[in-house]
């Protein structure tokens, strides 16, 4: 059963068995932390990490799940700041199971319980919001290593 289905200004990874919906303003930095995110795979750090969209991710809320896709004009690309599109390695969905909000410019250190989740098209997912100006890899990187 689909639920409902939207595009969305947004970056998505998979990192491991779920993708990593990134979202955040133009120049937050979704895109880095992507790429990041797909050198730590590369390096050993994290063991599996993928693109499936940048700049615009496809939603669509099927069986209580959040499916993430690339439109097919942008598979595969990923937009680099000051180096331009890279193509790279994809796969072409992913059930999101993390939120990334990057820029949030009231993000606490410890959120409340209401804050630390989301819901996107009736699907409730976990939820980190990372402050302007922090590096988010190593927030994500923890955690990934959490949610095991």
């Amino acid at each position: 059963m689909i639920a409902g289905s939207k595009s969305v200004h947004a970056t998505a990874i998979l990192a491991g068995p779920r993708a990593i919906l990134v979202r955040g303003p133009s120049g937050a930095g979704k895109s880095k932390l992507a790429w990041s995110l797909l050198q730590a795979a590369k390096d050993g750090r994290l063991l599996f990490a993928k693109l499936i969209a940048d700049d615009r991710v496809q939603l669509t809320a099927m069986h209580g799940k959040l499916i993430a896709a690339a439109p097919a004009s942008l598979a595969g690309k990923i937009e680099l700041r000051g180096k331009g599109i890279e193509q790279v390695e994809h796969e072409p969905f992913g059930v999101v199971g993390l939120v990334i909000d990057l820029g949030v410019e009231d993000a606490d250190r410890m959120p409340e319980p209401e804050m630390a989740t989301v819901e996107i098209l009736g699907v409730r997912l976990p939820r980190r919001a990372i402050p302007a100006g922090a590096d988010p890899l190593p927030i994500l990187m923890n955690a990934l290593e959490q949610a095991g």
